[in-house]
């Protein structure tokens, strides 16, 4: 092979020499993958897309600390394409402001004893809205004094020297999402509503304060149910409270099952190890409750229901935080599915019997979902024995007119 046939080749098959593999800055990395971070980039008019995800970053860095029992009160403003968040937790500790914002893999959360059940564990949420934004500003008050930085596409601008301040501890963090990475984008109140809402019914006690409108909740997860109820329920919701856990369970007679699941505040839109272990814990201990051989399908069939509980270190299928893969609830070796069905066996049990007339209203839905499906099942039955009875006429009939077409032919 000649010297020109081997450059030919080289062209069409690429070069892959030591000059080929590239190191990218942090910020560069994130701003070319922005998907492996945030989840679909989009233009603010579907609820995930990116400049949600992005508030929803900073504003569990601040659920956090309203978590660990520091601040009772989150400030969110947005106007236009520029978004504040303001809370009153404890303020990042001031000599690593510019390193929690621009540095992967830095952050408290990797010491449980900081943030014990935090949301965010990988060192990467802020830094990503840090990349992600044309402008990015954070300042953190602490102990009467404050510290602040100032980037732009994660390259650091400013940063300021260590100031008194009058300011209550906690922290601030502004940024806008960057029009070259997004596009053209607009923040709606319809999907910002339901996020702010959902953190306050996961910690009561909590106001967040949106463009100056309050939201609170003073019943967490029932609040929740009754907040997106579509249909009237059969029974009072059942409210259940717990260490590391909440449930709330009704029954309505929509079709099939609704539920909400949370898991360290965040909604796991996607469900995963959590709310698979509820489903098959709620519905065995009612079957149990009422010691009848009640299919799964029909004890579940209308429920709508939320659960939350807290995890140490979770694991999470993606970055987004919607699915999550947690076998354990914590070093202690206690698995999902047990300690839900463990909470679930007492009090739901407990509250079953000390309830008749919510017991009474649950098995009367059960027993109606069961004539239901048999019915629907005798039906759909009969419907195939027809049309097996109308497909055997059809065949015989072909078979019939051929026998006839033949003997023809042969006269």
């Amino acid at each position: 092979m000649n010297e020109i046939e081997n450059k030919i080749i080289e062209t069409q098959q690429g070069t892959y020499q030591e000059e080929n593999i590239v190191t990218l800055d942090w910020q560069e990395h994130i701003r070319r993958r922005p998907g492996m971070y945030i989840g679909k980039l989009g233009d603010g008019s579907s609820f995930d897309d990116g400049i949600y995800v992005l508030l929803k970053e900073v504003l569990d860095n601040s659920i956090d600390e309203h978590m660990m029992g520091y601040g009772k009160t989150i400030e969110v403003k947005i106007e236009g394409e520029k978004v504040l968040v303001r809370d009153y937790g404890r303020g990042v500790p001031l000599g690593k402001v510019k390193d929690v914002a621009s540095k992967m893999n830095t952050g408290a959360k990797y010491d449980s004893k900081a943030f014990k059940k935090s949301v965010g564990l990988n060192g990467v949420g802020i830094k990503a809205v840090n990349a992600l934004s044309s402008d990015f500003f954070i300042e953190s008050y602490r102990e009467k004094k404050a510290k602040n930085v100032t980037f732009q596409q994660g390259q650091t601008i400013s940063e300021s020297d260590l100031d008194t301040s009058s300011q209550e501890n906690g922290t601030l963090v502004q940024f806008v999402p960057d029009k070259s990475i997004f596009g053209e984008y607009q923040y709606k109140e319809e999907h910002i509503e339901p996020l702010l809402k959902n953190y306050v019914f996961l910690n009561t006690g909590l106001v967040i304060s949106f463009n100056d409108k309050k939201y609170f909740s003073k019943n967490g997860l029932e609040d929740l149910l009754n907040e997106n109820l579509t249909d009237e329920v059969l029974y009072p919701i059942i409210h259940l409270h717990g260490a590391d856990i909440e449930v709330a369970i009704t029954h309505t007679n929509q079709y099939g099952e609704e539920y909400y699941s949370f898991v360290n505040g965040q909604h796991t839109t996607q469900g995963g190890t959590h709310l698979t272990a509820f489903r098959e814990a709620a519905a065995r201990v009612i079957r149990e409750f009422y010691n009848k051989n009640f299919e799964f399908s029909d004890i579940r069939s209308g429920m709508v229901a939320a659960i939350s509980i807290k995890v140490e270190e979770p694991v999470f299928e993606s970055q987004t935080k919607t699915k999550l893969g947690s076998k354990e609830i914590g070093p202690n070796g206690v698995t999902v599915n047990k300690f839900i069905g463990d909470f679930l066996k007492k009090e739901l049990d407990n509250f079953l019997h000390k309830n008749p007339q919510t017991a009474e209203a649950l098995q009367k839905k059960i027993l109606d979902s069961e004539k239901e499906r048999k019915a629907i099942a005798g039906v759909t039955k009969l419907a195939r024995e027809r049309a097996k009875k109308q497909i055997c006429i059809t065949r015989n009939s072909v078979t019939a007119g051929f026998i006839t077409m033949t003997t023809k032919g042969t006269i």
